[in-house]
């Protein structure tokens, strides 16, 4: 008896000491598992590091742009290209407004003075910019009387005005476009990839976040082109009405100018 208890005890033993053991070879494969896969983590962040690195500027927007899907970031390319167009044309225009207004009406004034209103009408007609057409409307309807004169420059003052203006109302557009079209292909990209969990039959992190990854790049797009646009819009807002105080300041004075010429003249 004594000798069959001796043996279940030995064998007891044995059996625990051989569980330990495949314990610690099981949690040393583990290990060793998981740093394989740490180092195989590394190497692969470091080769898409170096691929970064090694392409250009040029090729990482285009490989974006093919990301992004070419459909939906040409369209939002195309906003960007046609809202640059129209904000150049707008720059050089409103340039060409820009005048020194002070300049301007001290030359009418000495003109006006030696030599009456067709001389001062000439240096309108010598003159660029909005504020001399509207001096020249107004100068050009003297002989009607002042009250003329000033209907005349306010009439012409709005048609200016509509000229500076022109074309605002297509990149404001573009500005409300191109996020839109972003965020289109941004919920189209996201349907595709629950379409593909859906065939996959499973939900993998890595076909979800390429799917989200892909679909997010044309909303990222799109806002990128609406805040370009955005600053040349605003900049053209601020110097319409910089433009536009400037008219009606010199309207104001190109009246009072014509009635102490007339009050001269009687």
């Amino acid at each position: 008896m004594k000798k069959l208890l001796t043996l279940l005890v030995v064998t007891m033993m044995l059996g625990v000491a051989s569980i330990n053991c495949v314990k610690a070879q099981d949690q040393d494969s583990v290990a060793k598992a998981d740093t394989a896969v740490v180092e195989q983590a590394a190497a692969a962040a470091e080769v898409s590091e170096d691929a970064i690195e090694g392409q250009s500027a040029h090729q990482a927007i285009k490989q974006k742009f093919i990301e992004g899907g070419v459909g939906f970031m040409s369209a939002v390319i195309l906003c960007l290209i046609l809202g640059l167009a129209i904000c150049v044309e707008r720059i050089l225009f409103l340039n060409l407004s820009s005048t020194n207004t002070k300049k301007l009406l001290a030359k009418i004034e000495a003109a006006l003075n030696e030599q009456g209103v067709e001389a001062a009408k000439e240096v309108c007609r010598n003159s660029r910019g909005p504020v001399a057409s509207i001096f020249y409307q107004g100068l050009d309807r003297y002989d009607a009387g002042l009250d003329m004169v000033e209907k005349a420059v306010i009439s012409y003052g709005g048609v200016q005005t509509g000229l500076l203006e022109k074309n605002l109302s297509w990149i404001a557009l573009f500005i409300a476009l191109a996020p839109m079209l972003g965020f289109l292909g941004t919920v189209i990209g996201m349907v595709q990839a629950f379409d593909s969990i859906k065939v996959a039959g499973d939900i993998s992190p890595a076909l979800v976040a390429g799917g989200i990854s892909v679909a997010l790049i044309t909303t990222m797009a799109g806002l990128i082109v609406a805040m370009i646009l955005q600053v040349f819009y605003n900049y053209f807002v601020s110097k319409i009405d910089s433009i536009v105080n400037d008219m009606e300041d010199a309207s104001i004075s190109l009246t009072d100018m014509l009635y102490k010429y007339n009050l001269k003249n009687k």
